[in-house]
């Protein structure tokens, strides 16, 4: 490739949403450029031997049932069959909290045997009843989490849910959006079962229990998990990005990593291509499509007189959520649990629910480490054995409750004062196994091996996690759905012709759906149809 080169569709950076877009719109027939300033593409999904030979983890991002429920799966899932992902995944035992106490909460893939374990009988009722609201309105639902959210369709699923429910139904809906997790809890059930379950999971969508839109992230998360459990890929997440490295090759993509973009051509108001470091231009035809942090897009990839003032200050004072730590443990042998059927259990969280995860996220928030940690505990060779050798275990530790920036430990026992260096790691890190030590006793003898990834290196590897937050930006309510990324541009089409914004600071907001990915080809491919 020469210095200057033109396709129909220049898209800047490789997350799950880049990767997504590239293949749907190579899939199309266009042209693509995929342009990832990393060495190798994925961003936060990929796999490796951080600890010992022979353990294989996820170095990030692990678990797939967004994706594999999702639109983009739907549109790319057979041909990336075709070129190598498998997936390995659960039939029974699913994921459980573990308290403070030893109690511990089960849920199954399947929700009927879940809601045996509920010690009310009216509790029982309201989860099926639950799960039975969500399966009845999730066209309406679903519809408006996977399309553009001011959008003619989006009032249309809207009127689906007063359809199907009726004013007091879609009423109801619009309080859970307004609910906390935790306020939805205590509204719905009598125990506390699903509060101990689904309130830590809430972390796993940037949530902390007592923010609004928890009241509809609970019920989501239970109707995903019971639909399509907890798939893992096969050999590791990496297997992932070779299986989508295979079909861009195939699709005829050209991929080039190990640039980074400087900044988005525009001329006469529309976006034309982009220039990366050291010069090199990519022309592009008809789109270009930026998987970024809007402060990145509007503060330092686009010309100043591209868009207005009003909308590079909502830029700048776009908000960032907790950072994330990840810790990486090779174990000699599986952990012996207190209760026995944790052994089996895919995805565990230490949490007493919303109370300590709350008090967690606040001391987080405050700038504190916390006391007693939210810790997602994940057991991936339960499901898929060849990632240790024969008779050993790993952990895959997630913490997404600390700050970037610590002021203080909650605790009073660590020093935080030069921030986040490899001693305070360690520190952390001794906190956190001490944490699961005492579910699994004997733990720390089975230790050969821990790696940490601190927020600091977290956003150093992947620039969209500013400030270590790995979910793309805060996503309270004023900051979410048809408020992503901006009140004044919530939408994937930008004010720049022929620019168009993906990834985790975009509807709708983080994980590994691919859903803005998909969104955006998806719209292209109709607009230019439309036009030829």
């Amino acid at each position: 490739m020469g210095d200057v080169d033109t396709v129909d569709a220049v898209v800047v950076g490789s997350g799950v949403n880049g990767l997504v877009a590239a293949a749907e719109l190579a899939s199309a027939g266009w042209s693509v450029a995929l342009v990832e300033r990393n060495q190798d593409i994925g961003g936060f999904i990929a796999s490796g031997e951080r600890t010992l030979p022979g353990y294989l983890h996820d170095t990030y991002s692990s678990w797939h049932p967004l994706f594999v429920s999702g639109p983009a799966h739907a549109s790319l899932g057979d041909r990336l069959r075709e070129h190598g992902l498998e997936y390995r995944n659960t039939d029974g035992r699913l994921t459980a909290s573990v308290a403070d106490d030893g109690r511990v909460t089960l849920a199954h893939r399947d929700p009927e045997r879940t809601a045996e374990g509920f010690a009310h009988q009216a509790d029982r009722d309201a989860y099926r009843a639950g799960l039975r609201r969500l399966h009845d309105s999730m066209g309406s639902i679903g519809g408006l989490l996977g399309g553009e959210p001011r959008s003619p369709a989006a009032l249309r699923h809207v009127a689906g849910l007063f359809e199907n429910g009726g004013r007091a139904g879609a009423e109801r809906w619009l309080r859970s959006l307004a609910a906390s997790g935790r306020g939805y809890a205590r509204a719905e059930f009598r125990g506390s079962e699903v509060d101990h379950l689904f309130a830590p999971w809430l972390l796993h969508a940037g949530l902390s229990p007592d923010q609004a839109s928890g009241g509809v992230m609970m019920p989501l998360f239970a109707a995903t998990l019971h639909g399509f459990g907890l798939p893992v890929v096969a050999g590791g997440a990496g297997r992932f990005i070779d299986a989508f490295r295979s079909l861009l090759d195939s699709l005829g993509v050209r991929v080039e990593t190990g640039r980074e973009v400087e900044r988005v051509l525009v001329e006469r108001g529309r976006a034309v291509g982009v220039e990366t470091a050291g010069g090199r231009v990519v022309r592009a035809r008809r789109a270009v499509v930026a998987s970024v942090s809007p402060a990145a897009l509007y503060g330092r990839l686009l010309p100043g007189d591209a868009v207005g003032r009003e909308l590079r200050d909502e830029a700048a004072r776009f908000r960032y959520g907790r950072a994330a730590l990840q810790i990486h443990v090779a174990l000699s042998g599986p952990p012996r649990w207190r209760d026995g059927r944790l052994g089996s259990v895919p995805l565990i969280h230490l949490s007493d629910g919303s109370g300590s995860t709350g008090i967690a996220c606040a001391e987080a928030e405050a700038g504190l480490l916390p006391r007693r940690p939210t810790v997602a505990v994940g057991q991936q060779y339960v499901l898929d054995p060849g990632r240790v050798p024969p008779g050993a275990a790993a952990l895959w530790l997630q913490l997404q409750e600390v700050p970037f920036t610590p002021l203080g430990d909650a605790a009073g026992e660590l020093d935080t004062t030069e921030g986040w260096t490899p001693e305070l790691a360690r520190g952390y890190a001794d906190r956190v196994l001490a944490r699961v030590a005492e579910h699994a006793p004997g733990l720390r003898d089975s230790v050969l091996a821990v790696d940490v990834i601190t927020p600091a290196e977290l956003a150093a590897y992947n620039p969209n996690a500013v400030a270590g937050d790995p979910y793309g930006g805060s996503v309270e309510l004023d900051q979410n759905f048809a408020w992503r990324p901006l009140p004044s541009s919530g939408r994937h089409a930008t004010e720049v012709a022929g620019l168009w914004h993906i990834g985790a600071s975009t509807h709708p907001g983080p994980g590994l759906g691919g859903g803005s990915g998909h969104m955006v080809a998806a719209a292209l491919v109709r607009q230019f149809s439309s036009v030829s």
